[in-house]
């Protein structure tokens, strides 16, 4: 068995076995396989594809290049979000979760282009860690029932690697390469039940629901054959998640939805991904959620979990008086109303101009390597469906500068289409199973 040969199957649109996609992850690890040959076998890949038990042969040898995390046989929960512009979901859902009583144990990652990343948005929060090790990570997670830091150096160390590939290959883009990468790193970190939100529209990575489907199915299939239960929704972002975009801006919007008082779209968004975390926890028994949306509209409505989040603050070094007072979070020098042009109903909201107009800001980055503001950003006085009149502030713009102000309110702007009848609001979420 070598690299050439294995490449060479895949080429011709073969079905590699597990041990030659187990030689080949683990001969790239160990410097035995050189890029060049790396690269060539993802882009037979990308042409190709892969079957669904070498999707799954792939993710797990992913799994197995570098260290796991044992959760204990308590069952863990996880969620993963595909992205999307303004996706604050996991700092609402789990601290939600866990006041609950039911563990949770995540690994974020940073954002990249015009998807913004949880470990960002915390970095928001002066002293906050993320950089937890691997006994810290399980020692949280035993004593409080919640973590959340960034990815461990040694999960799915050839995760990390063929992704680096990917990103300068051109094949960046394909199902079964995305399915394994995000899985893998899921299945290195031990939970045992994980809710998939792959998000769709102009705002996500997946543009239309038919591909996010397909994805979701991927990934699905994928922890079902590792022995994790899974369920996965399918959530429309052609307009900004929620009123905030920006690392601080969004903090401080999932901390006014801990209070009971965050955006409609948003609450109900989180509340869907956290009750079926409970139902894989064994902690809800009917298939509509009733019983678990009962359970979180009390958490959220008793303060507990607000009180979650400045327990996971303080537990990792954050300053937990900016979870009481947000308004102490990082601020922009500039802030600037933009008006409506005339009266109307907002039809449309597209995300991905909002997203790119707030990557210009300084929210996002193009590289890994790039520092962000964590203070800037957008933030919406109205959403899609919504009745406005001339002059009536739309949205607010956070900036360094006048001019960078200026500038990304006339982008965003242009984000906006209106009509004379109300617009219906984006759908529910599509569930799996």
């Amino acid at each position: 068995m070598n690299a050439i040969e294995i490449i060479e199957k895949k080429r011709d649109g073969g079905t590699l076995t597990d041990s030659e996609i187990d030689h080949f992850v683990s001969g790239y690890v160990a410097d035995e396989i050189p890029d060049y040959q790396a690269a060539a076998w993802l882009m037979a890949v990308y042409i190709q594809g892969m079957a669904p038990e070498e999707t799954l042969a792939l993710t797990l040898a992913m799994a197995r290049s570098g260290g796991t995390v044992d959760l204990g046989t308590e069952l863990t929960v996880d969620k993963h979000s595909s992205g999307g512009v303004g996706d604050k979901t996991t700092l609402v859902v789990l601290p939600l979760v866990a006041a609950c009583g039911v563990p949770v144990a995540k690994m974020s990652g940073r954002g990249l282009s015009t998807f913004g990343g949880t470990i960002d948005k915390l970095e928001s929060i002066r002293g906050f860690r993320i950089d937890l090790s691997g006994d810290e990570f399980r020692a949280q997670l035993r004593e409080y029932g919640i973590v959340l830091s960034g990815q461990s150096a040694d999960l799915a160390p050839a995760d990390g690697r063929f992704y680096a590939l990917r990103d300068v290959t051109g094949t960046v883009p394909s199902k079964p390469l995305i399915a394994s990468s995000i899985m893998s790193k899921k299945i290195a970190a031990g939970a045992r039940g994980i809710v998939l939100d792959v998000k769709y529209g102009l705002g996500a990575f997946m543009p239309t629901i038919d591909e996010a489907r397909e994805l979701a199915e991927i990934m699905a299939a994928i922890g079902r054959g590792a022995g994790r239960r899974v369920t996965a929704l399918l959530s429309d972002t052609n307009q900004p998640l929620g009123r905030a975009v920006g690392n601080a801006l969004e903090v401080r919007e999932a901390i006014a939805t801990l209070r009971g008082e965050g955006p409609r779209d948003l609450t109900e968004h989180c509340l869907a991904v956290a009750g079926h975390m409970l139902r894989l926890a064994g902690y809800s028994e009917r298939d509509d959620l009733v019983d678990a949306r009962e359970t979180l509209e009390a958490r959220l409505a008793d303060g507990s979990a607000l009180g979650v989040l400045r327990k996971l603050v303080s537990l990792q070094g954050g300053d937990v008086s900016q979870v009481d007072r947000p308004e102490t979070l990082p601020q922009a020098a500039v802030v600037r109303e933009i008006p409506a042009p005339g009266d109307g109903h907002v039809a449309r909201i597209d995300a991905l101009t909002v997203g790119r107009a707030c990557l210009e800001l300084g929210a996002g980055r193009l590289r890994k390597s790039e520092p962000i503001d964590h203070s800037v950003g957008v933030v919406f006085a109205c959403q899609v469906g919504d009745r406005v009149v001339r002059d009536q502030p739309i949205f607010e713009i956070h900036a360094r500068e006048a001019s960078a102000a200026e500038a990304a309110g006339e982008q965003i702007s242009a984000a906006f289409e209106w009509s004379d009848a109300a617009a219906a609001p984006p759908p529910p979420e599509v569930i799996l199973g």
